[in-house]
């Protein structure tokens, strides 16, 4: 049993959780909860370390969750557990994973491109939402927030590994778009939402809540839509936003 902070895996963790530029030189990073080990097995690849407490592994469905990974897991103390932790209350499990992502397809029919998108919350819900509506890929453009980071993994609830997820330049947003109809969610769009064709090949740009898209995004963008609203509100969580336009994507597809 690990019960010393100042073994080299703990501080290993606990450096990945706060410094993103050690995540992307390890090209590693930290999920935390019963719910993401159990999706594990069916990954091509096995985590870099798993950690656990034995309150955690006296329950015979977390004892399974760990055979079923076959991978080396090593138990902590509970001081130890909360030090690597990112979260308030620990749940008593985490591992380390490289940072792999599925392969965007060839010919994708729903992509999602976020425009520095900087709200780690925000970003983690819409990877979650984006994964519920059966989006084909993400493309995050610079300036978006680390997706890795802790409070973005948290939020998208195991979104990193059911969809293609990739940190791109705008050159190459506009290659894996091309073909595509691209959208851009604007405020003062020029079709509404339920209007746009959302059965074509398409891409849906959302951008920055404080100051909406950029220049780049706003080229590549071959129209604007809008979500109308009432009572004189100006606008909507970038997060829900995203969230409405993509189920009326499912919507029209169904």
């Amino acid at each position: 049993m690990i019960t010393s902070l100042a073994n080299s895996r703990v501080k290993q963790v606990r450096r990945l959780q706060t410094d993103r530029r050690y995540r992307e030189r390890e090209g590693a990073f930290v999920i935390e909860g019963s719910r993401w080990l159990s999706e594990l097995p069916s990954l091509p690849y096995l985590p870099k370390a798993v950690f656990y407490t034995e309150a955690w592994q006296r329950r015979p469905e977390h004892a399974a969750i760990l055979q079923d990974l076959g991978a080396v897991a090593q138990i902590v103390s509970e001081s130890v557990m909360e030090a690597m932790s990112d979260t308030e209350s620990p749940s008593g499990v985490l591992a380390v994973l490289p940072m792999k992502t599925k392969p965007l397809p060839t010919q994708p029919t729903l992509l999602l491109i976020l425009d520095q998108i900087r709200d780690p919350g925000n970003l983690g819900t819409m990877l979650r939402t984006a994964a519920a509506a059966g989006v084909e890929g993400i493309l995050l453009s610079p300036g978006c927030v680390d997706p890795y980071n802790p409070k973005v993994v948290r939020s998208a609830m195991g979104a990193h590994l059911r969809l293609p997820l990739l940190q791109v330049n705008w050159t190459e947003i506009s290659e894996r778009s091309d073909g595509l109809s691209v959208w851009l969610a604007a405020a003062d769009g020029a079709l509404p939402y339920t209007d746009v064709n959302w059965r074509t090949p398409s891409a849906l740009i959302i951008g920055s809540e404080a100051h909406g898209a950029g220049d780049e995004a706003s080229t590549l963008a071959g129209g604007t839509t809008y979500i109308p609203m009432y009572a004189e509100t100006e606008s909507l969580n970038a997060a829900m936003a995203a969230g409405i336009m993509l189920f009326e994507a499912v919507r029209q597809r169904r």
